[in-house]
Parts: C-alpha cells; sequence; structure tokens
C-alpha cells in the first residue's frame, strides 16, 4: 500500500496542504510548533480514523473553522482508491472510500495499516493498563475485521451491566436475574477477544526478543507477557464457562463496587527486563530500545498476518535517540522492507544524513 498524494484542510494547524509522496522516504522538516507531527497525525487518520495523539475530532478542526477534510490517492496491489475523512462541527465524522461512506468504522480499519513511532510510546511503559489494552486492541483490530466488532460489543454489554448495577446501589434494590442478562454476551464476546489476544502476544513476543537483541546488542533478557484474569480458569475445552465463573464469583465484589470488577476489560500487557517490569529497572536508552523493538515487532507481525505492508511513521525519534540507536534503527529498516515511511525532524542536515543511509528514493518536505 502506497499513498501517492495527501491533502488537509483546517486541519489543525494547516489551513491547506498538498503533498505528492515518494513510495519509499518522507522527510518533514521545520521548527518545533510548525506541524509536522500534524501531518503524520493525518497519515494515522487515513489507518484507523482518528488522532494517535488522543484528541478528539471536533478539537483536530482548525481554530475559528467550520470542518476538516482530509484526502488521500492510495495505490493498493490492483488499483488506486480515494479515501476522503471529514470531519464538520456540527455533524458526525464521515469516512469515505471511492465515494462511498463507510456504514462502520471497523470496516476501515486494516485497509491501510500503519506503526507509529514517536516520543509518546513512553506511555506505554509508565501509564495505566488502558494504554497497553488500546495499543493491543490497535494492533489486533488491524489484522483482524471481527475483532474491532467484538470489542464494542463486549465494551457496551459491560456498560450496561455497571449501569444496572449503578441503579441497584442508587435505589436500594437487588434483582440478580436482570442482571444475569449480560453474562452470556459479556462471556460470549469476552473469551473471543481473550483467545485472540492470547494468540497474538504470543506470536510478538519473540519479534520483539529478537529484535530487541539486535539494538541492545543482546545485554538483556526482555519478555512480553499476557496478563489476565481469565488465564489461569480458561478451558479451551468450554471456552465460555470461565468467563461465566468469573462473572458469578465476583457477584458479589461487584454489587459493593457498582461496576463489573473481573474480565477483559482488566487486562493488561506485562514489558519485562531480566524478570523485572521494565519501568523499575530499565535505564531511558533500555525503555527507548524496548519500544522500538515492540513497535518494529508490531510492523512485522501485521505485515505477517495481513499480508499487507504497514506505512510507518516515525516522529522525531531522531531527536531522542543516540547516534548508535540511529545506526541500527535505520540497518533494521532496511533489513525489513518496511515499505513506505515517513519521518519528521527538525534538523535538515540530520535527515539527509539518515536518508543517506538507507539509500532509497526519498523526498524532503520543507514545513
Amino acid at each position: 500500500m502506497i499513498i501517492k498524494k495527501l491533502s488537509l484542510y483546517n486541519f489543525k494547524n494547516h489551513s491547506e496542504k498538498k503533498f505528492e509522496f515518494s513510495p519509499q522516504i518522507n522527510c518533514f522538516v521545520g521548527n518545533n510548533g510548525a506541524g509536522k507531527t500534524n501531518i503524520l497525525d493525518a497519515l494515522h487518520y487515513l489507518s484507523v480514523g482518528k488522532s494517535f495523539l488522543g484528541n478528539t475530532d471536533f478539537n483536530n478542526i482548525k481554530r475559528e473553522e467550520d470542518f476538516f477534510t482530509i484526502d488521500a490517492e492510495i495505490q493498493n496491489e490492483e488499483s488506486e482508491d480515494i479515501i476522503k475523512i471529514s470531519q464538520p462541527k456540527e455533524a458526525k465524522k464521515i469516512i469515505k472510500k471511492n465515494d462511498k461512506s463507510y456504514d462502520r468504522l471497523a470496516d476501515h480499519i486494516g485497509y491501510l495499516p500503519s506503526v507509529m513511532i514517536s516520543p509518546y510510546d513512553s506511555n506505554l511503559i509508565s501509564d495505566s493498563g488502558e494504554s497497553r489494552r488500546r495499543f493491543l486492541d490497535s494492533m489486533i483490530s488491524q489484522t483482524d475485521s471481527e475483532y474491532l466488532f467484538d470489542l464494542i460489543q463486549y465494551q457496551k454489554t459491560v456498560q450496561q451491566r455497571n449501569a444496572l448495577l449503578k441503579y441497584f446501589a442508587k435505589n436500594r434494590t437487588w434483582d440478580r436475574d436482570s442482571l444475569e442478562i449480560y453474562d452470556a454476551p459479556i462471556s460470549k464476546f469476552g473469551t473471543s477477544i481473550f483467545i485472540k489476544r492470547r494468540n497474538f502476544v504470543e506470536k510478538l513476543g519473540p519479534i520483539v526478543q529478537n529484535f530487541y537483541r539486535i539494538i541492545s546488542g543482546g545485554k538483556e533478557t526482555v519478555l512480553v507477557q499476557y496478563q489476565s484474569d481469565l488465564s489461569e480458569s480458561f478451558n479451551s475445552a468450554d471456552p465460555d464457562r470461565a468467563f461465566q465463573t468469573l462473572l458469578t464469583e465476583s457477584l458479589d465484589r461487584d454489587r459493593m463496587l457498582t461496576y463489573t470488577s473481573k474480565g477483559i476489560h482488566k487486562d493488561d500487557l506485562l514489558f519485562e527486563m531480566d524478570h523485572i517490569l521494565i519501568k523499575k529497572i530499565g535505564s531511558q536508552g533500555q525503555q527507548k530500545s524496548f519500544l522500538i523493538s515492540l513497535k518494529l515487532a508490531q510492523m512485522s507481525l501485521v505485515k505477517e498476518l495481513t499480508k499487507k505492508t504497514p506505512i510507518l511513521l516515525l516522529d522525531d525519534i531522531f531527536d531522542k535517540l543516540d547516534d548508535t540507536r540511529v545506526s541500527q534503527l535505520i540497518e533494521l529498516v532496511n533489513q525489513e522492507s518496511f515499505g513506505q515511511i515517513f519521518i519528521t525532524d527538525t534538523h535538515r542536515e540530520r535527515t539527509e544524513s539518515v536518508v543517506k543511509k538507507i539509500n532509497e528514493e526519498s523526498i524532503i518536505f520543507d514545513v
């Protein structure tokens, strides 16, 4: 998949920007605040329909304007497609492929897989499990069209169950039969999500280890583990029973807390170095190396599972890495044939030097 052209209108700080891209490497160079990261965010929108920075769609409309649009011409394996994303101030977001609107965002996810490596990745190590769950869900959604649907249904049902628990507490009443209506769909969707998360992490872990060994020189051993309430009690012969048992056993606790305290919405990823959480013992350099290894592993696995080469978005990472790690990253990019690459940087000379090392067709845009 190659993004050939991109047009932005009223997107963040850009009134109007148009680009024609190289199929290999594209660099955006400019001072801090010029809007380089915003261009990468627009490319991220093309992939998953939302900002990687976590901004709401309305907040991405340029100040004092009424809408934003992102238009792109994309070369796929057989033809060219036009993707258009528009967000009016007073209406819902619309995503179109060749002038036809998607009924569900989930139908677009996976069309243009992408991987972003940015300074914000450090949140994956320092933040709560919610950040790591979102990261895991984003990875799997790009490889499995049904996963996002199951996830949305699961989250809706848990919200409904939680609302009923709060209603019971507020009105000092209790109806266990009404609550159990939600157990079957929660178990069905939750079990499917659990199996897919577990299988995905089992494939991801060894790839992370391999990339980290290359980047770090094999000085430490890293591990990615999937942590879930279902792990100990799960039985593949009767997969739904484990989840239903979990809900039954936690019923008294849920009633007291007024929310569903157990389930895959509490899952986490454990990032370990030498069997200790990396956030506790890893130096800044070790954590950066781990995060880059994690993202490159994501790219490699998405490529393997979808048979599509994701676009690689590198946001200001050369400013955060020493020369040795930059060289190692560039060597990996060369070896893995990562396809179309988009880079932001504040120093043109450094960018030109990096691009020269990769030795591919490239374009540098001043922003």
